[in-house]
């Protein structure tokens, strides 16, 4: 098996249909499946799902009741055939040359781990929020910093050889949790696992997620409580603790979206992470440097109106 696509769905069947003509309109000599993942719904998601078109046979089944992204992701990818397991979501619509494209990315790719692709926006007056319109490939090294949001769980794939390597996801992590960052997470384990990760333009979904207005405002807030998960989980890790704390403390400078009241969700998701993991001591040791955070952001705010100013 060449690719498999794996797409978590929970509760949305009045509105899955448009992924799943989309899975059917795919075209690829190669060989390919469809896991798509009921995560415990309580609609009528199995009958949409039993109802669809199989794609040939390609598409299979499955069902996981423990509520979260991240689980059902880790239950799904150790399903599949493929030697390649492309993820995206039950808002999102596959191009008919996705499984072609994914296989020419990773072919030009040798030292890939994990690729993203493009995703744009379906609807142009949802908020443009979870898309990603870059033309031109780009590499992350290994061993280094990942961005949150440079890749995204709606189109990622993997050498199905790499979630092997890692682990799969953590299943503690993602939406449906109160730690929803498993799809950054799991691209910097398979980085620091030694693999390169790549944006290549080529693979490409449709996202249709529909937020506008205070829908958009609360997944914003959720992508910042996520951020300081996934730097609290990395700062307890003792091979990444330092590199994570000081790009951690760069980020005012790159991330222009950042303020002080994200930094506040952030540090939130933060301390909350450190209490799940029990991890007392590492969370009020972090304390002095979330106000150092603070502190050089409002410094950088301060120089770049300056330069405005000028």
């Amino acid at each position: 098996m060449d690719v498999s696509i794996i797409i978590c769905t929970r509760d949305r069947g009045a509105t899955l249909s448009g992924t799943l003509r989309s899975l059917a309109a795919i075209r690829s000599a190669l060989d390919w499946e469809v896991i798509l993942l009921d995560n415990g719904s309580s609609d009528n998601t199995a009958s949409v799902i039993a109802a669809a078109d199989d794609c040939g046979g390609r598409l299979h089944y499955a069902f996981y009741g423990e509520p979260g992204l991240g689980g059902a992701r880790d239950f799904a990818w150790r399903l599949a055939k493929g030697r390649i397991c492309s993820f995206s979501d039950d808002d999102c619509y596959l191009d008919p040359g996705f499984v072609d494209a994914i296989a020419a990315a990773f072919a030009d790719h040798p030292d890939a781990g994990c690729i993203g692709g493009r995703i744009l926006l379906f609807d142009p007056d949802d908020a443009r929020l979870a898309f990603d319109e870059r033309e031109h490939p780009s590499r992350y090294e290994p061993y280094s910093y990942f961005p949150g949001g440079a890749l995204q769980g709606a189109n990622m794939s993997f050498r199905t050889s790499v979630l092997e390597r890692i682990g799969g996801f953590d299943r503690e992590l993602g939406a449906g949790t109160l730690f929803p960052c498993e799809d950054v997470d799991v691209i910097t384990a398979s980085l620091w696992a030694g693999f390169a990760a790549w944006f290549d333009p080529r693979p490409l979904v449709y996202h249709h997620h529909g937020r506008r207005g205070d829908a958009a405002d609360r997944a914003v807030a959720g992508y910042d409580r996520g951020r300081g998960v996934y730097h609290a989980k990395y700062v307890l890790r003792q091979d990444t603790r330092w590199h994570f704390m000081r790009k951690w403390l760069a980020q005012g400078r790159w991330n222009r979206f950042l303020t002080q009241a994200a930094l506040t969700r952030e540090f939130a998701g933060s301390r909350a992470y450190f209490r799940h993991r029990s991890a007392t001591l590492a969370g009020l040791a972090m304390e002095p440097f979330y106000l150092l955070v603070r502190i050089v952001k409002m410094i950088w705010d301060v120089r770049a109106l300056k330069k405005t100013a000028s």
